[in-house]
């Protein structure tokens, strides 16, 4: 690895040198991505020239102990070794974290499709349980939520509910949120005190902004109609609902949620453009998914990826053999556990493949 810092630092000159140009900062697009190239350099550059100080240290220290005759000077030199290699160790394997080449999709926003799937009015329950689990998370991160388009059920469930999560890091937090989450426990619509077993669905896109997508006029049928609401009831009475159908890949997306056509329009993109992204996304991961066999679950979404038995208190993430035991912690907000859990999977198997 110290071989590669002179190249670094080289590579890291000819970054600032076009920072340093005009054209660049005319050129947003360049100037954001060199800005990344260089966030992901620097610390490289420097946790490697710490690396070089400590092997300097060490063999100095090595030298004393070939050289030195006192008894305590020695003792106080074995010991200062010792924690130099410690600490050279620690580096190098920090080091090796750094060189995994970002997650270019890391500090997107999301779009959240939470579904419900088998399990009746008692899977809508737990979409709304989960929908309230991720709210008080985005609370304790300073993210923001915006519900987008949501279905619910009379007894306060949702059969479906997209939303989007802004700040910092979202996507890289959440991305392994993606699969079939299993709940087992007695269902407030069971009085036999049954333990029943359902399942909800949940989609993490990063959401596409418009350079990432290019949604063209003709590509798209517009359709408006007349909003309805549970039971079929008239939400209001102007053509406000908005189906978009993107007519190449077959995808359609119907919003509702507001009184107002340009608004539910402007909603309506952002799903549909995130999911063309997701799109292109999927296709790169298919054309390297030998390559990825080591990574944290497959990525598909009908993979169960976590069990919530209430009975127990117990939740279990199946990729990576993670069980905790504080499942009512966890539902009131607190999954920082499992989250740094799955990213230091997630980096130990990118290590892996590097």
């Amino acid at each position: 690895m110290l071989r590669k810092l002179p190249e670094y630092e080289k590579q890291l000159e000819d970054i600032d040198a076009k920072l340093s140009k005009p054209e660049t900062m005319q050129d947003m697009k360049l100037f954001k991505r060199l800005n990344q190239e260089r966030s992901h350099l620097s610390p490289i550059i420097d946790e490697l020239k710490h690396m070089q100080s400590l092997l300097q240290q060490i063999a100095e220290a090595e030298d004393i102990l070939h050289e030195e005759t006192d008894f305590e000077m020695l003792e106080m030199t074995k010991e200062e070794l010792s924690g130099l290699k410690k600490s050279y160790t620690e580096a190098e394997q920090k080091t090796k974290m750094l060189l995994i080449p970002p997650d270019p999709l890391a500090g997107k926003d999301i779009i959240m499709e939470i579904r419900a799937g088998t399990g009746g009015d008692e899977a809508a329950l737990f979409a709304a349980n989960l929908f309230k689990m991720y709210m008080h998370f985005a609370d304790v991160k300073g993210w923001k939520i915006e519900i987008l388009s949501s279905n619910e059920t009379g007894i306060g469930g949702y059969k479906e509910l997209i939303l989007s999560v802004s700040g910092k890091d979202v996507y890289g937090s959440l991305r392994w949120e993606s699969g079939v989450h299993r709940v087992q426990r007695v269902p407030e619509t069971e009085s036999g005190g049954r333990i029943h077993t359902s399942a909800v669905t949940v989609a993490v896109l990063p959401e596409a902004e418009e350079t990432d997508i290019e949604i063209k006029p003709e590509d798209l049928k517009v359709d408006v109609m007349r909003a309805g609401g549970p039971g079929g009831q008239c939400v209001n009475t102007t053509d406000s609902a908005v189906r978009l159908t993107h007519l190449p890949t077959g995808l359609v997306v119907i919003q509702q949620d507001e009184k107002s056509q340009i608004k539910n329009r402007a909603k309506a993109l952002r799903v549909l453009r995130s999911r063309l992204f997701d799109l292109e996304e999927e296709k790169k991961n298919k054309e390297r998914a030998e390559a990825r066999k080591n990574q944290v679950g497959s990525g598909d979404r009908s993979e169960r990826i976590r069990t919530y038995n209430y009975p127990q208190n117990r939740l279990t993430d199946h990729r990576i053999n993670l069980t905790l035991y504080k499942l009512d912690l966890i539902m009131q907000g607190q999954l920082e556990e499992v989250v740094v859990a799955l990213k230091v999977a997630a980096g130990e198997a990118a290590l892996k493949e590097a």
